[in-house]
């Protein structure tokens, strides 16, 4: 990756991007906590569940990790490719994808 490509990456990520959902702003780690506790009360499916539908879907993006938001009942996963971020938004309950962001 070229050095501005680099440095257009970093700001990105650390600037965080347009808003494009609910679930742009970082959620808080109790949502994960509620992730945990909602899965294992079968509320909603489990990360691992998420990720085997999603990741399959992402070609050859890098799979940065995912943050759940516990008021949408969403999953956002988080991809990079060829120095871009993409977001995926994924339905907690039915693993069906809300929004994808890129």
């Amino acid at each position: 990756m070229t050095r501005p490509a680099l440095f257009a990456l970093s700001l990105l990520l650390a600037v965080g991007g347009p808003a494009t959902s609910a679930l742009a702003e970082q959620p808080a780690r109790s949502d994960q906590g509620a992730a945990r506790k909602e899965a294992e009360a079968g509320t909603i499916l489990k990360s691992r569940e998420i990720e085997a539908r999603i990741l399959p879907m992402m070609g050859d993006a890098e799979y940065l990790g995912f943050a759940y938001d516990s008021t949408a009942m969403a999953y956002r996963l988080k991809f990079i490719r060829e120095g871009r971020v993409l977001f995926v938004d994924v339905d907690a309950r039915s693993g069906r994808i809300i929004q994808k962001s890129w």
